[in-house]
């Protein structure tokens, strides 16, 4: 019997995969728990249908993160922060706050996860981080730290 799991199943396959099992394993517990529904021709188009607009909506998500990844190339953040001693910052400049800086500037609303930071930033000056926008799609943002 072949039927279209609806879930992962663990040692059968993904999610949105055709697979064959046997008639009962099929009948008597993938189907009635609905893991599975059976390999019909209206269900089978009703999957390619699905993996269609999957395709197509990363189509669009990589399109967006290029897109993003090129405005990121002319923008340069502004963060003032206050110094503390021998011309260092009192504190530190962290991802969240280019985040929200990000924001309040140009409007483009990134999650602060997606800023790669090794560790904050902890003097005054331009720096270079990477935005991971997307897998194997990332941006270079210009952040300038001046003093308060």
């Amino acid at each position: 019997m072949k039927v279209i799991l609806q879930q992962d199943v663990k040692g059968q396959g993904k999610k949105g995969q055709m697979i064959e099992v046997s008639e009962g394993y099929g009948r008597n517990f993938l189907i009635p728990r609905k893991l599975a529904v059976a390999a019909t021709a209206d269900n089978m188009n009703v999957m390619r249908q699905a993996e269609e607009a999957q395709a197509r909506r990363v189509a669009l998500e990589q399109q967006a993160a290029r897109e993003y990844a090129q405005k990121f190339e002319d923008i340069t953040v502004h963060i003032t922060a206050k110094s503390g001693t021998g011309g260092r910052l009192f504190g530190s400049v962290t991802s969240k706050e280019v985040a929200s800086q990000l924001k309040k500037e140009h409007g483009i609303d990134i999650p602060k996860q997606k800023i790669v930071m090794k560790e904050s930033i902890k003097s005054f000056g331009t720096f270079v981080l990477k935005v991971k926008l997307y897998p194997e799609i990332t941006g270079n943002l210009k952040v300038q730290v001046t003093e308060e």
